[in-house]
């Protein structure tokens, strides 16, 4: 694979309309600048999975009904987008969605049960099953809540995401979620053709629902690969690395900032740290500073704070947060975040009371408020 170039600042929006956000009012956003290595006055800080579990607001707008329609319910998505914006004052909204939201809308018949995760009905594991995986069909529901959410946002960013093309290969193949992705591994060594047959269609689909994203309205992106630390790195590598390269510079025209995630990665920072992103995100099971040495200079970073640590009351997150906000300073750019979603059971007044904290922060001495 040729050595792409980065999005330069000059480039930034470079492939999109005019009248899109990021040539407008998202483009001096904090976290945009923070992606792209500019300085920034405040702390930018999101989090994976603020729109969800932890909002009583979001579990009234939910209620019991299927996870996958509501990804495709254009109020709904906007609304819960919207939650975590008005009651946290975060620095940026995600979308509200899922990972495999692609794969229902290219065909697959998958399904999120409560409590167990995606579903698939076939698990796929030959080449009529790769064939049966189709292009990406209808997501005008998802950007029309995207151009709603960019018109009552303003200057305040939408992230788009989607999972990587392993990541869902893993719960295509297994059928499910898997603590051992055994037939995952077995095909991705044994049938090498039908392993990357398999990859490239992803790669395919979800670079076009990326896209979509974009040019709907948000003003960065995330890949998402939740699965990617089940890997060796010479696996990660060979077998997996260039799909997601692949992935990222099919929207590199777009001139929008993209973040490179993934869970458990610590040994694959240096590896995932490619030219085809601007960020790329620590988990917490590595520190902040370990990252960003392995990650290096060209990048900037997001991350890392544990997200159990909201458990543990306001000093102890707060006093967890400096550390991480002291080891970003190191960085190119960084933009707070945790190492993983949002748990469920969080207090969301822990969140917002964080959020105010770091915002009243600067790089050079963030310090725990003491009393009380």
């Amino acid at each position: 694979m040729a050595v792409l170039s980065f999005v330069s600042l000059n480039q930034v929006g470079a492939g999109l309309p005019d009248n899109h956000p990021l040539r407008g009012p998202t483009r001096s956003a904090p976290l945009v600048a923070a992606a792209l290595g500019e300085p920034v006055k405040q702390i930018p800080v999101w989090f994976m999975r603020q729109a969800g579990r932890s909002l009583p607001e979001y579990r009234a707008t939910r209620g019991d009904g299927d996870m996958l329609e509501a990804c495709f319910n254009t109020d709904m998505v906007t609304e819960i987008t919207l939650q975590p914006i008005r009651r946290h004052k975060v620095d940026a909204a995600v979308l509200f969605s899922d990972i495999v939201v692609p794969l229902r809308a290219a065909g697959v018949d998958v399904t999120i049960k409560k409590g167990v995760g995606p579903v698939m009905a076939s698990p796929v594991r030959d080449e009529a099953g790769v064939a049966a995986i189709g292009q990406l069909g209808d997501v005008s529901a998802i950007t029309a809540a995207i151009r709603q959410l960019t018109a009552e946002l303003g200057e305040i960013p939408v992230i788009g995401f989607c999972g990587a093309p392993f990541t869902l290969a893993s719960y295509l193949i297994e059928g499910g979620p898997s603590r051992e992705f055994a037939h995952t591994k077995a095909i991705m060594w044994s049938q090498p053709q039908l392993w990357n047959d398999l990859l490239d269609r992803l790669t395919q689909v979800c670079g076009q629902f990326l896209r979509e994203q974009i040019l709907a309205g948000v003003s960065a992106v995330q890949l998402f690969d939740s699965w990617a630390g089940a890997l060796s790195p010479a696996d990660y590598i060979t077998s997996v690395l260039p799909h997601s390269r692949a992935l990222l510079d099919s929207v590199s025209d777009l001139g929008v900032p993209r973040v490179h995630f993934g869970v458990g990665t610590g040994e694959l920072l240096r590896y995932m740290a490619v030219p085809e992103c601007e960020v790329v995100g620590v988990d917490q099971r590595v520190s902040l500073a370990t990252g960003i040495e392995r990650i290096g200079s060209n990048h900037s970073v997001q991350g890392n704070l544990d997200p159990a640590a909201f458990f543990a009351g306001a000093t102890e997150v707060q006093r967890q947060a400096a550390q991480v906000v002291r080891a970003g300073a190191a960085a190119r750019g960084h933009i707070f975040n945790l190492g993983h979603g949002v748990l469920p059971q969080t207090d969301p007044e822990e969140i917002t009371r964080l959020v105010d904290w770091l915002h009243s922060q600067s790089f050079e001495d963030p310090e725990p408020d003491t009393t009380g």
